[in-house]
């Protein structure tokens, strides 16, 4: 059975809403990350990274969260979670999938953690940093609400979801404490989350995390 380590509203969410998309049956292995769950022998085994979401399938072990995303895509076709491989739609898929993780996210990850760039006690130093890095997530929330705009579809692909939408609401969802312009509030992703927000599989996720609103 595949395994899913997870700890509450990190980017495990992705590969979480996904299961509970495809219907397989799965067991959700929970990371007590407040307590260092994520930097045990036995996590740092799967993920030497100490990272979460990691991925058991059969003697597959994934970490990572794009590659457990199109791992999953790819051994549940018949869920059509990603256009057809060779088309033009799988290939903008793949750059908004590598956008996501690599530019969206990876600013996200500066602005929650910057003293990981900072000497010890280099409080100024932290500040203006996660400050520089909510000023960055701006324009590419932007990016975002223009792409949805663009197509006018109710989905982030156009008129079918896709994988893409359950990582576009985790990122948008870390922004809904931002002191200035969260993702809801623009104009097409508002919408846009509470469509994602009202799907099943969604539903499914928050209640195995325990999460409550606010979502996103």
């Amino acid at each position: 059975m595949i395994q899913l380590h997870f700890a509450p509203s990190t980017a495990a969410m992705v590969p979480h809403i996904l299961l509970e998309d495809i219907g397989v049956p799965y067991e959700r292995v929970p990371v007590d990350r407040l307590n260092g769950g994520h930097k045990t022998p036995e996590h740092l085994a799967l993920n030497p990274n100490g990272l979460i979401p990691v991925l058991v399938d059969g003697d597959t072990v994934l970490y990572e969260t794009a590659a457990i995303c199109l791992h999953l895509c790819d051994t549940h076709p018949q869920a059509g979670l990603l256009p057809a491989p060779g088309t033009p739609e799988r290939a903008q898929a793949y750059k908004w999938l590598v956008w996501l993780t690599n530019t969206l996210q990876a600013t996200l990850i500066v602005y929650f953690y910057p003293e990981r760039w900072m000497n010890e006690g280099n409080t100024a130093g932290v500040a203006e940093l996660k400050a520089h890095a909510q000023a960055r997530v701006g324009p590419l929330l932007d990016q975002l609400d223009a792409e949805l705009a663009r197509h006018g579809g109710p989905w982030f692909m156009g008129s079918a979801y896709s994988a893409l939408d359950p990582y576009v609401f985790t990122l948008c969802r870390w922004t809904r404490n931002f002191s200035s312009a969260p993702a809801r509030e623009r104009a097409h992703l508002g919408p846009y989350l509470r469509r994602v927000l009202e799907r099943p599989a969604v539903q499914r996720m928050l209640a195995n995390e325990g999460l409550s609103a606010p979502y996103f």
